[in-house]
């Protein structure tokens, strides 16, 4: 067994002591009203410091961004405020963390939107769920999505910009750099797929077409606070929500070679993640290699072993993990050392207290 996890590495202008990032998570506790970040998520983030890097949770880069209960802006001086607790905190225990900017398209709710329909590349059902907080009784249940509307081609310049704008203030909020979300079913995945995206202008059609948003996305966002600042997530073997294409492989590598031209300094693939999930093949990430010359980071459903084994292969540089950084916020030295990890308790992912969220122990306390 070879130690590559344990390896440093360059990742743009942030040196990771290790190969191992703590996965993007949602986990639904902002201070209310506002969607504020707090001491608690502070404490949180930098009980995982250790990770060579921290991914934040999706962070919605305005309003209409917004498709859950209780999920983070970036977008207003609280925010920002907010999140320099975090970014401090980290920072204390010699941690390195990028905030993910995030727009869910028709991933939402009636509630965010003053005409009761979030938006989208067409008004398309994803056939969906997200989890709302009822105001009443002040619970979290997943509830369907609402049919969205078509954005305007207006309006997608002022998205571009919302991005734009997210990223200079998640640096304004100290953090080290970005992860642009363009996977799992939300606003740039949209673009990218012929099932989400009938636009007949020049973000509709061709493959070529479809990938402009998500160029225009990267170029901004890259120019407003540097290209080694700047990844993006995508998901091209994930298919829920409606966004099953048999075309999607070579939409992700045109978006490849495109983000190779810009110079973001990773591509974070996420890889489904339970049982029965699809395969991705060696010839992708052969193909994607090819085409860009980043960093590569994985998730999925990885152990120690396989993502030993990958980073020994070539095929990717770094490897995220979720679920086991919930519940083993020393991660990296439990890795390390071989020892058991603890079980996450899934009923306490979104929303609550601190329980099941920053009252796991770490194995020195556990003992």
């Amino acid at each position: 067994m070879t130690r590559s996890l344990f390896q440093s590495l360059d990742l743009g202008s942030t040196t990771m002591p290790n190969r191992i990032a703590m996965s993007p998570m949602t986990r639904a506790r902002t201070t209310q009203p506002g969607d504020v970040p707090n001491e608690l998520m502070a404490e949180y983030y930098a009980q995982r410091a250790s990770a060579g890097l921290i991914i934040s949770e999706a962070t919605q880069i305005s309003q209409q961004g917004q498709g859950y209960s209780f999920t983070p802006g970036i977008f207003s001086p609280a925010h920002i405020e907010g999140w320099k607790l975090v970014t401090n905190a980290v920072h204390k225990k010699d941690g390195r963390i990028f905030l993910q900017l995030w727009h869910v398209g028709r991933m939402s709710h009636e509630s965010f939107h003053p005409d009761g329909k979030p938006v989208a590349p067409s008004a398309l059902s994803p056939d969906a769920q997200v989890w709302i907080v009822d105001p009443k009784t002040e619970k979290g249940n997943m509830v369907d999505c609402p049919l969205p509307r078509a954005l305007e081609k207006s309006e997608i310049a002022h998205i571009v910009n919302d991005f734009r704008q997210a990223a200079a203030n998640a640096i304004a909020a100290g953090f080290d750099g970005v992860e642009i979300h363009g996977a799992n079913g939300y606003l740039i995945d949209q673009f990218l797929r012929r099932s989400s995206n009938h636009r007949t202008d020049e973000y509709g059609g061709s493959q070529e077409n479809r990938i402009r948003f998500l160029v225009e996305v990267a170029e901004a966002v890259a120019a407003e606070i540097g290209a080694e600042r700047t990844g993006i997530r995508l998901s091209p073997y994930i298919t829920q929500r409606n966004m099953a294409d048999d075309e999607i492989i070579d939409v992700i590598l045109k978006s490849a070679k495109e983000l190779n031209r810009i110079g973001l300094t990773y591509i974070h693939l996420s890889e489904a993640d339970w049982d029965d999930a699809p395969t991705v093949p060696d010839q992708f990430r052969h193909d994607l290699r090819a085409l860009y010359s980043g960093k590569i980071i994985v998730a999925g459903k990885y152990t120690k072993e396989r993502g030993d084994q990958i980073i020994v292969e070539g095929l990717a540089d770094i490897i995220a993990y979720g679920r086991p950084f919930i519940a083993n916020p020393d991660l990296p030295h439990r890795f390390y050392n071989d020892l058991p990890l603890a079980d996450f308790d899934g009923g306490t992912l979104f929303g609550g207290t601190d329980k099941g969220y920053s009252d796991y122990p770490s194995w020195k306390q556990a003992s």
